[in-house]
């Protein structure tokens, strides 16, 4: 399949590249973000006093998650939350006899992201146009919450694998996320197109790597290279790359 993009000033170019696959981001691009996990819903879930998490456990949890995000932003690592979790829990002299099932807890209780089911058929289209698809996305949600989003939006068959920061322990733009982005689809940098919402991560990081790129947006941001598309929503995926219906 030869990609029809949009470069970003505008013009059309004819891609030279066969694109054999997507990796394709999430929140934003398929779906509306969900909450994040902060310490009052974790507290409530994991009940206080005896067997729970002591008082005050929820301001200490938010203080720490935000230390370790900004420490790993500025790494270029994801900030996990297990690890947010123990030292969250350490600092109050607590703990949990099942730290995994408590995650899971937490993450069943706390909305994942709602698929846009205009992505979502078109996702459908593009899987059924024969491309390998890969999510590649950035979340600290565990692989078993995203996969039963992707199962409840009926879209979990139309992904050969899942990229997760929270499995992979790095965030975009680190290269070696883009470096299991590309051996999860099976081909070349230049024969996988990364689709995704956000400039630096979903555009300009895998495009500096030597994936093809396109990008989310309402209006294309300035001074984005001309070798970058840009779509308004994922749903004109499908007509750029000539997935056309069956």
């Amino acid at each position: 399949m030869l990609a029809h993009v949009p470069s970003g000033d505008g013009r059309w170019r004819r891609s030279e590249v066969q694109v054999r696959a997507l990796a394709l981001d999430f929140g934003g691009t398929l779906a509306r973000p969900g909450p994040r996990a902060d310490g009052a819903v974790i507290a409530r879930v994991l009940g206080s006093g005896p067997g729970g998490v002591p008082e005050g456990f929820a301001a200490v949890f938010d203080g720490v998650a935000r230390r370790m995000r900004e420490e790993g932003r500025a790494l270029g690592v994801q900030s996990v939350f297990a690890e947010q979790l123990e030292r969250a829990l350490r600092e109050c002299g607590a703990s949990v006899p099942d730290l995994e099932g408590a995650i899971e807890a937490v993450f069943s209780a706390v909305p994942d992201a709602e698929v846009d089911p205009v992505a979502a058929e078109a996702l459908r289209r593009l899987r059924r146009a024969g491309l390998r698809c890969v999510l590649a996305c950035d979340t600290q949600r565990p692989e078993s919450v995203r996969r039963r989003t992707l199962v409840a939006a009926g879209i979990a068959d139309c992904f050969d694998a899942l990229v997760l920061s929270s499995t992979v322990g790095v965030r975009k733009p680190h290269v070696r996320f883009y470096e299991v982005v590309v051996a999860a689809a099976g081909c070349r940098p230049e024969e996988v197109l990364f689709v995704g919402d956000t400039p630096a991560k979903d555009a300009l990081g895998p495009h500096a790597y030597g994936m093809q790129a396109v990008l989310v947006s309402p209006e294309p941001p300035a001074g984005l290279p001309r070798e970058i598309g840009v779509v308004g929503h994922f749903a004109e995926l499908p007509e750029l790359l000539g997935a056309g219906e069956e």
